[in-house]
């Protein structure tokens, strides 16, 4: 097992994570996620990269699914222990660019911009290697991310919001130089105010295929969302199936 590196999903963030995100929950979102996952796993077992509180991974074994689990967080996968069903599931702690889990399995999945809280393009490559070695041949690795909303940003400028409600503000800190960003999270709280910043690195699609073909995948499909719509030059979002040769 890998050493367990530092990240943004500590006490604080894994205690409100399922309220900060309950948009992420909703069925009309999770389903389409859960139906198109589960049609790839078929009979074989899934393996979620970054688990977190089970979002997907809990209705997911619900159809009946064999998943099992990496993540780094223990307070977020305490949630998901905390959870119906929770216990069943075999979740290993650790780095999941690195941390292996026996056996073979016929998906791998990494959701939600997950793949971009690697903040480093040998920790993506390795991430990449790491899918691919716990997959049968023929097995499929699927990343769902966002495409990097640089077209959104001025020359010069560095800084995209996304969201101003009365319960908070949240944006965007870009470097273009290192493709790194933060997502700068400030929630409005009884007169105090709590932040929450998280760390990425961003990578375009064709990138993102390079390291899908040195750790031994091919791309089969791309579609701007679980859908499966067509993916565009105006699409915000990708979920891209690697297939292991």
């Amino acid at each position: 097992m890998s050493t367990v590196p530092e990240n943004h999903f500590g006490e604080a963030v894994a205690a409100r994570y399922d309220e900060l995100a309950a948009g992420m929950f909703d069925a009309a979102v999770v389903e389409p996620a859960v139906d198109f996952l589960e049609q790839l796993a078929g009979d074989g077992r899934a393996l979620e990269l970054g688990i977190g509180t089970g979002r997907i991974a809990l209705p997911l074994a619900a159809r009946g699914v064999r998943v099992a689990g990496i993540d780094s967080s223990e307070p977020m996968v305490a949630r998901l222990r905390a959870k119906p069903a929770g216990h069943a599931l075999e979740v290993a702690i650790g780095d999941f660019s690195t941390t292996r889990v026996p056996g073979e399995f016929s998906l791998v999945y990494l959701v939600f911009n997950t793949i971009f809280n690697l903040v480093t393009q040998d920790a993506q490559v390795a991430c990449f290697a790491n899918a691919a070695a716990h997959l049968a041949a023929g097995g499929r690795f699927v990343v769902e991310t966002m495409v990097p909303d640089l077209q959104n940003l001025p020359v010069g400028q560095t800084i995209i919001p996304f969201r101003a409600e009365p319960d908070g503000i949240s944006f965007d800190v870009y470097d273009v130089v290192t493709q790194r960003f933060s997502s700068q999270h400030y929630v409005f709280t009884g007169g105090a105010v709590e932040a929450f910043p998280v760390e990425f690195r961003y990578a375009w699609p064709a990138e993102m295929d390079l390291m899908a073909r040195i750790a031994g995948m091919t791309l089969e499909h791309r579609w701007a969302g679980w859908g499966r719509e067509p993916f565009t030059d105006r699409s915000t979002s990708h979920v891209s199936v690697y297939r292991r040769g």
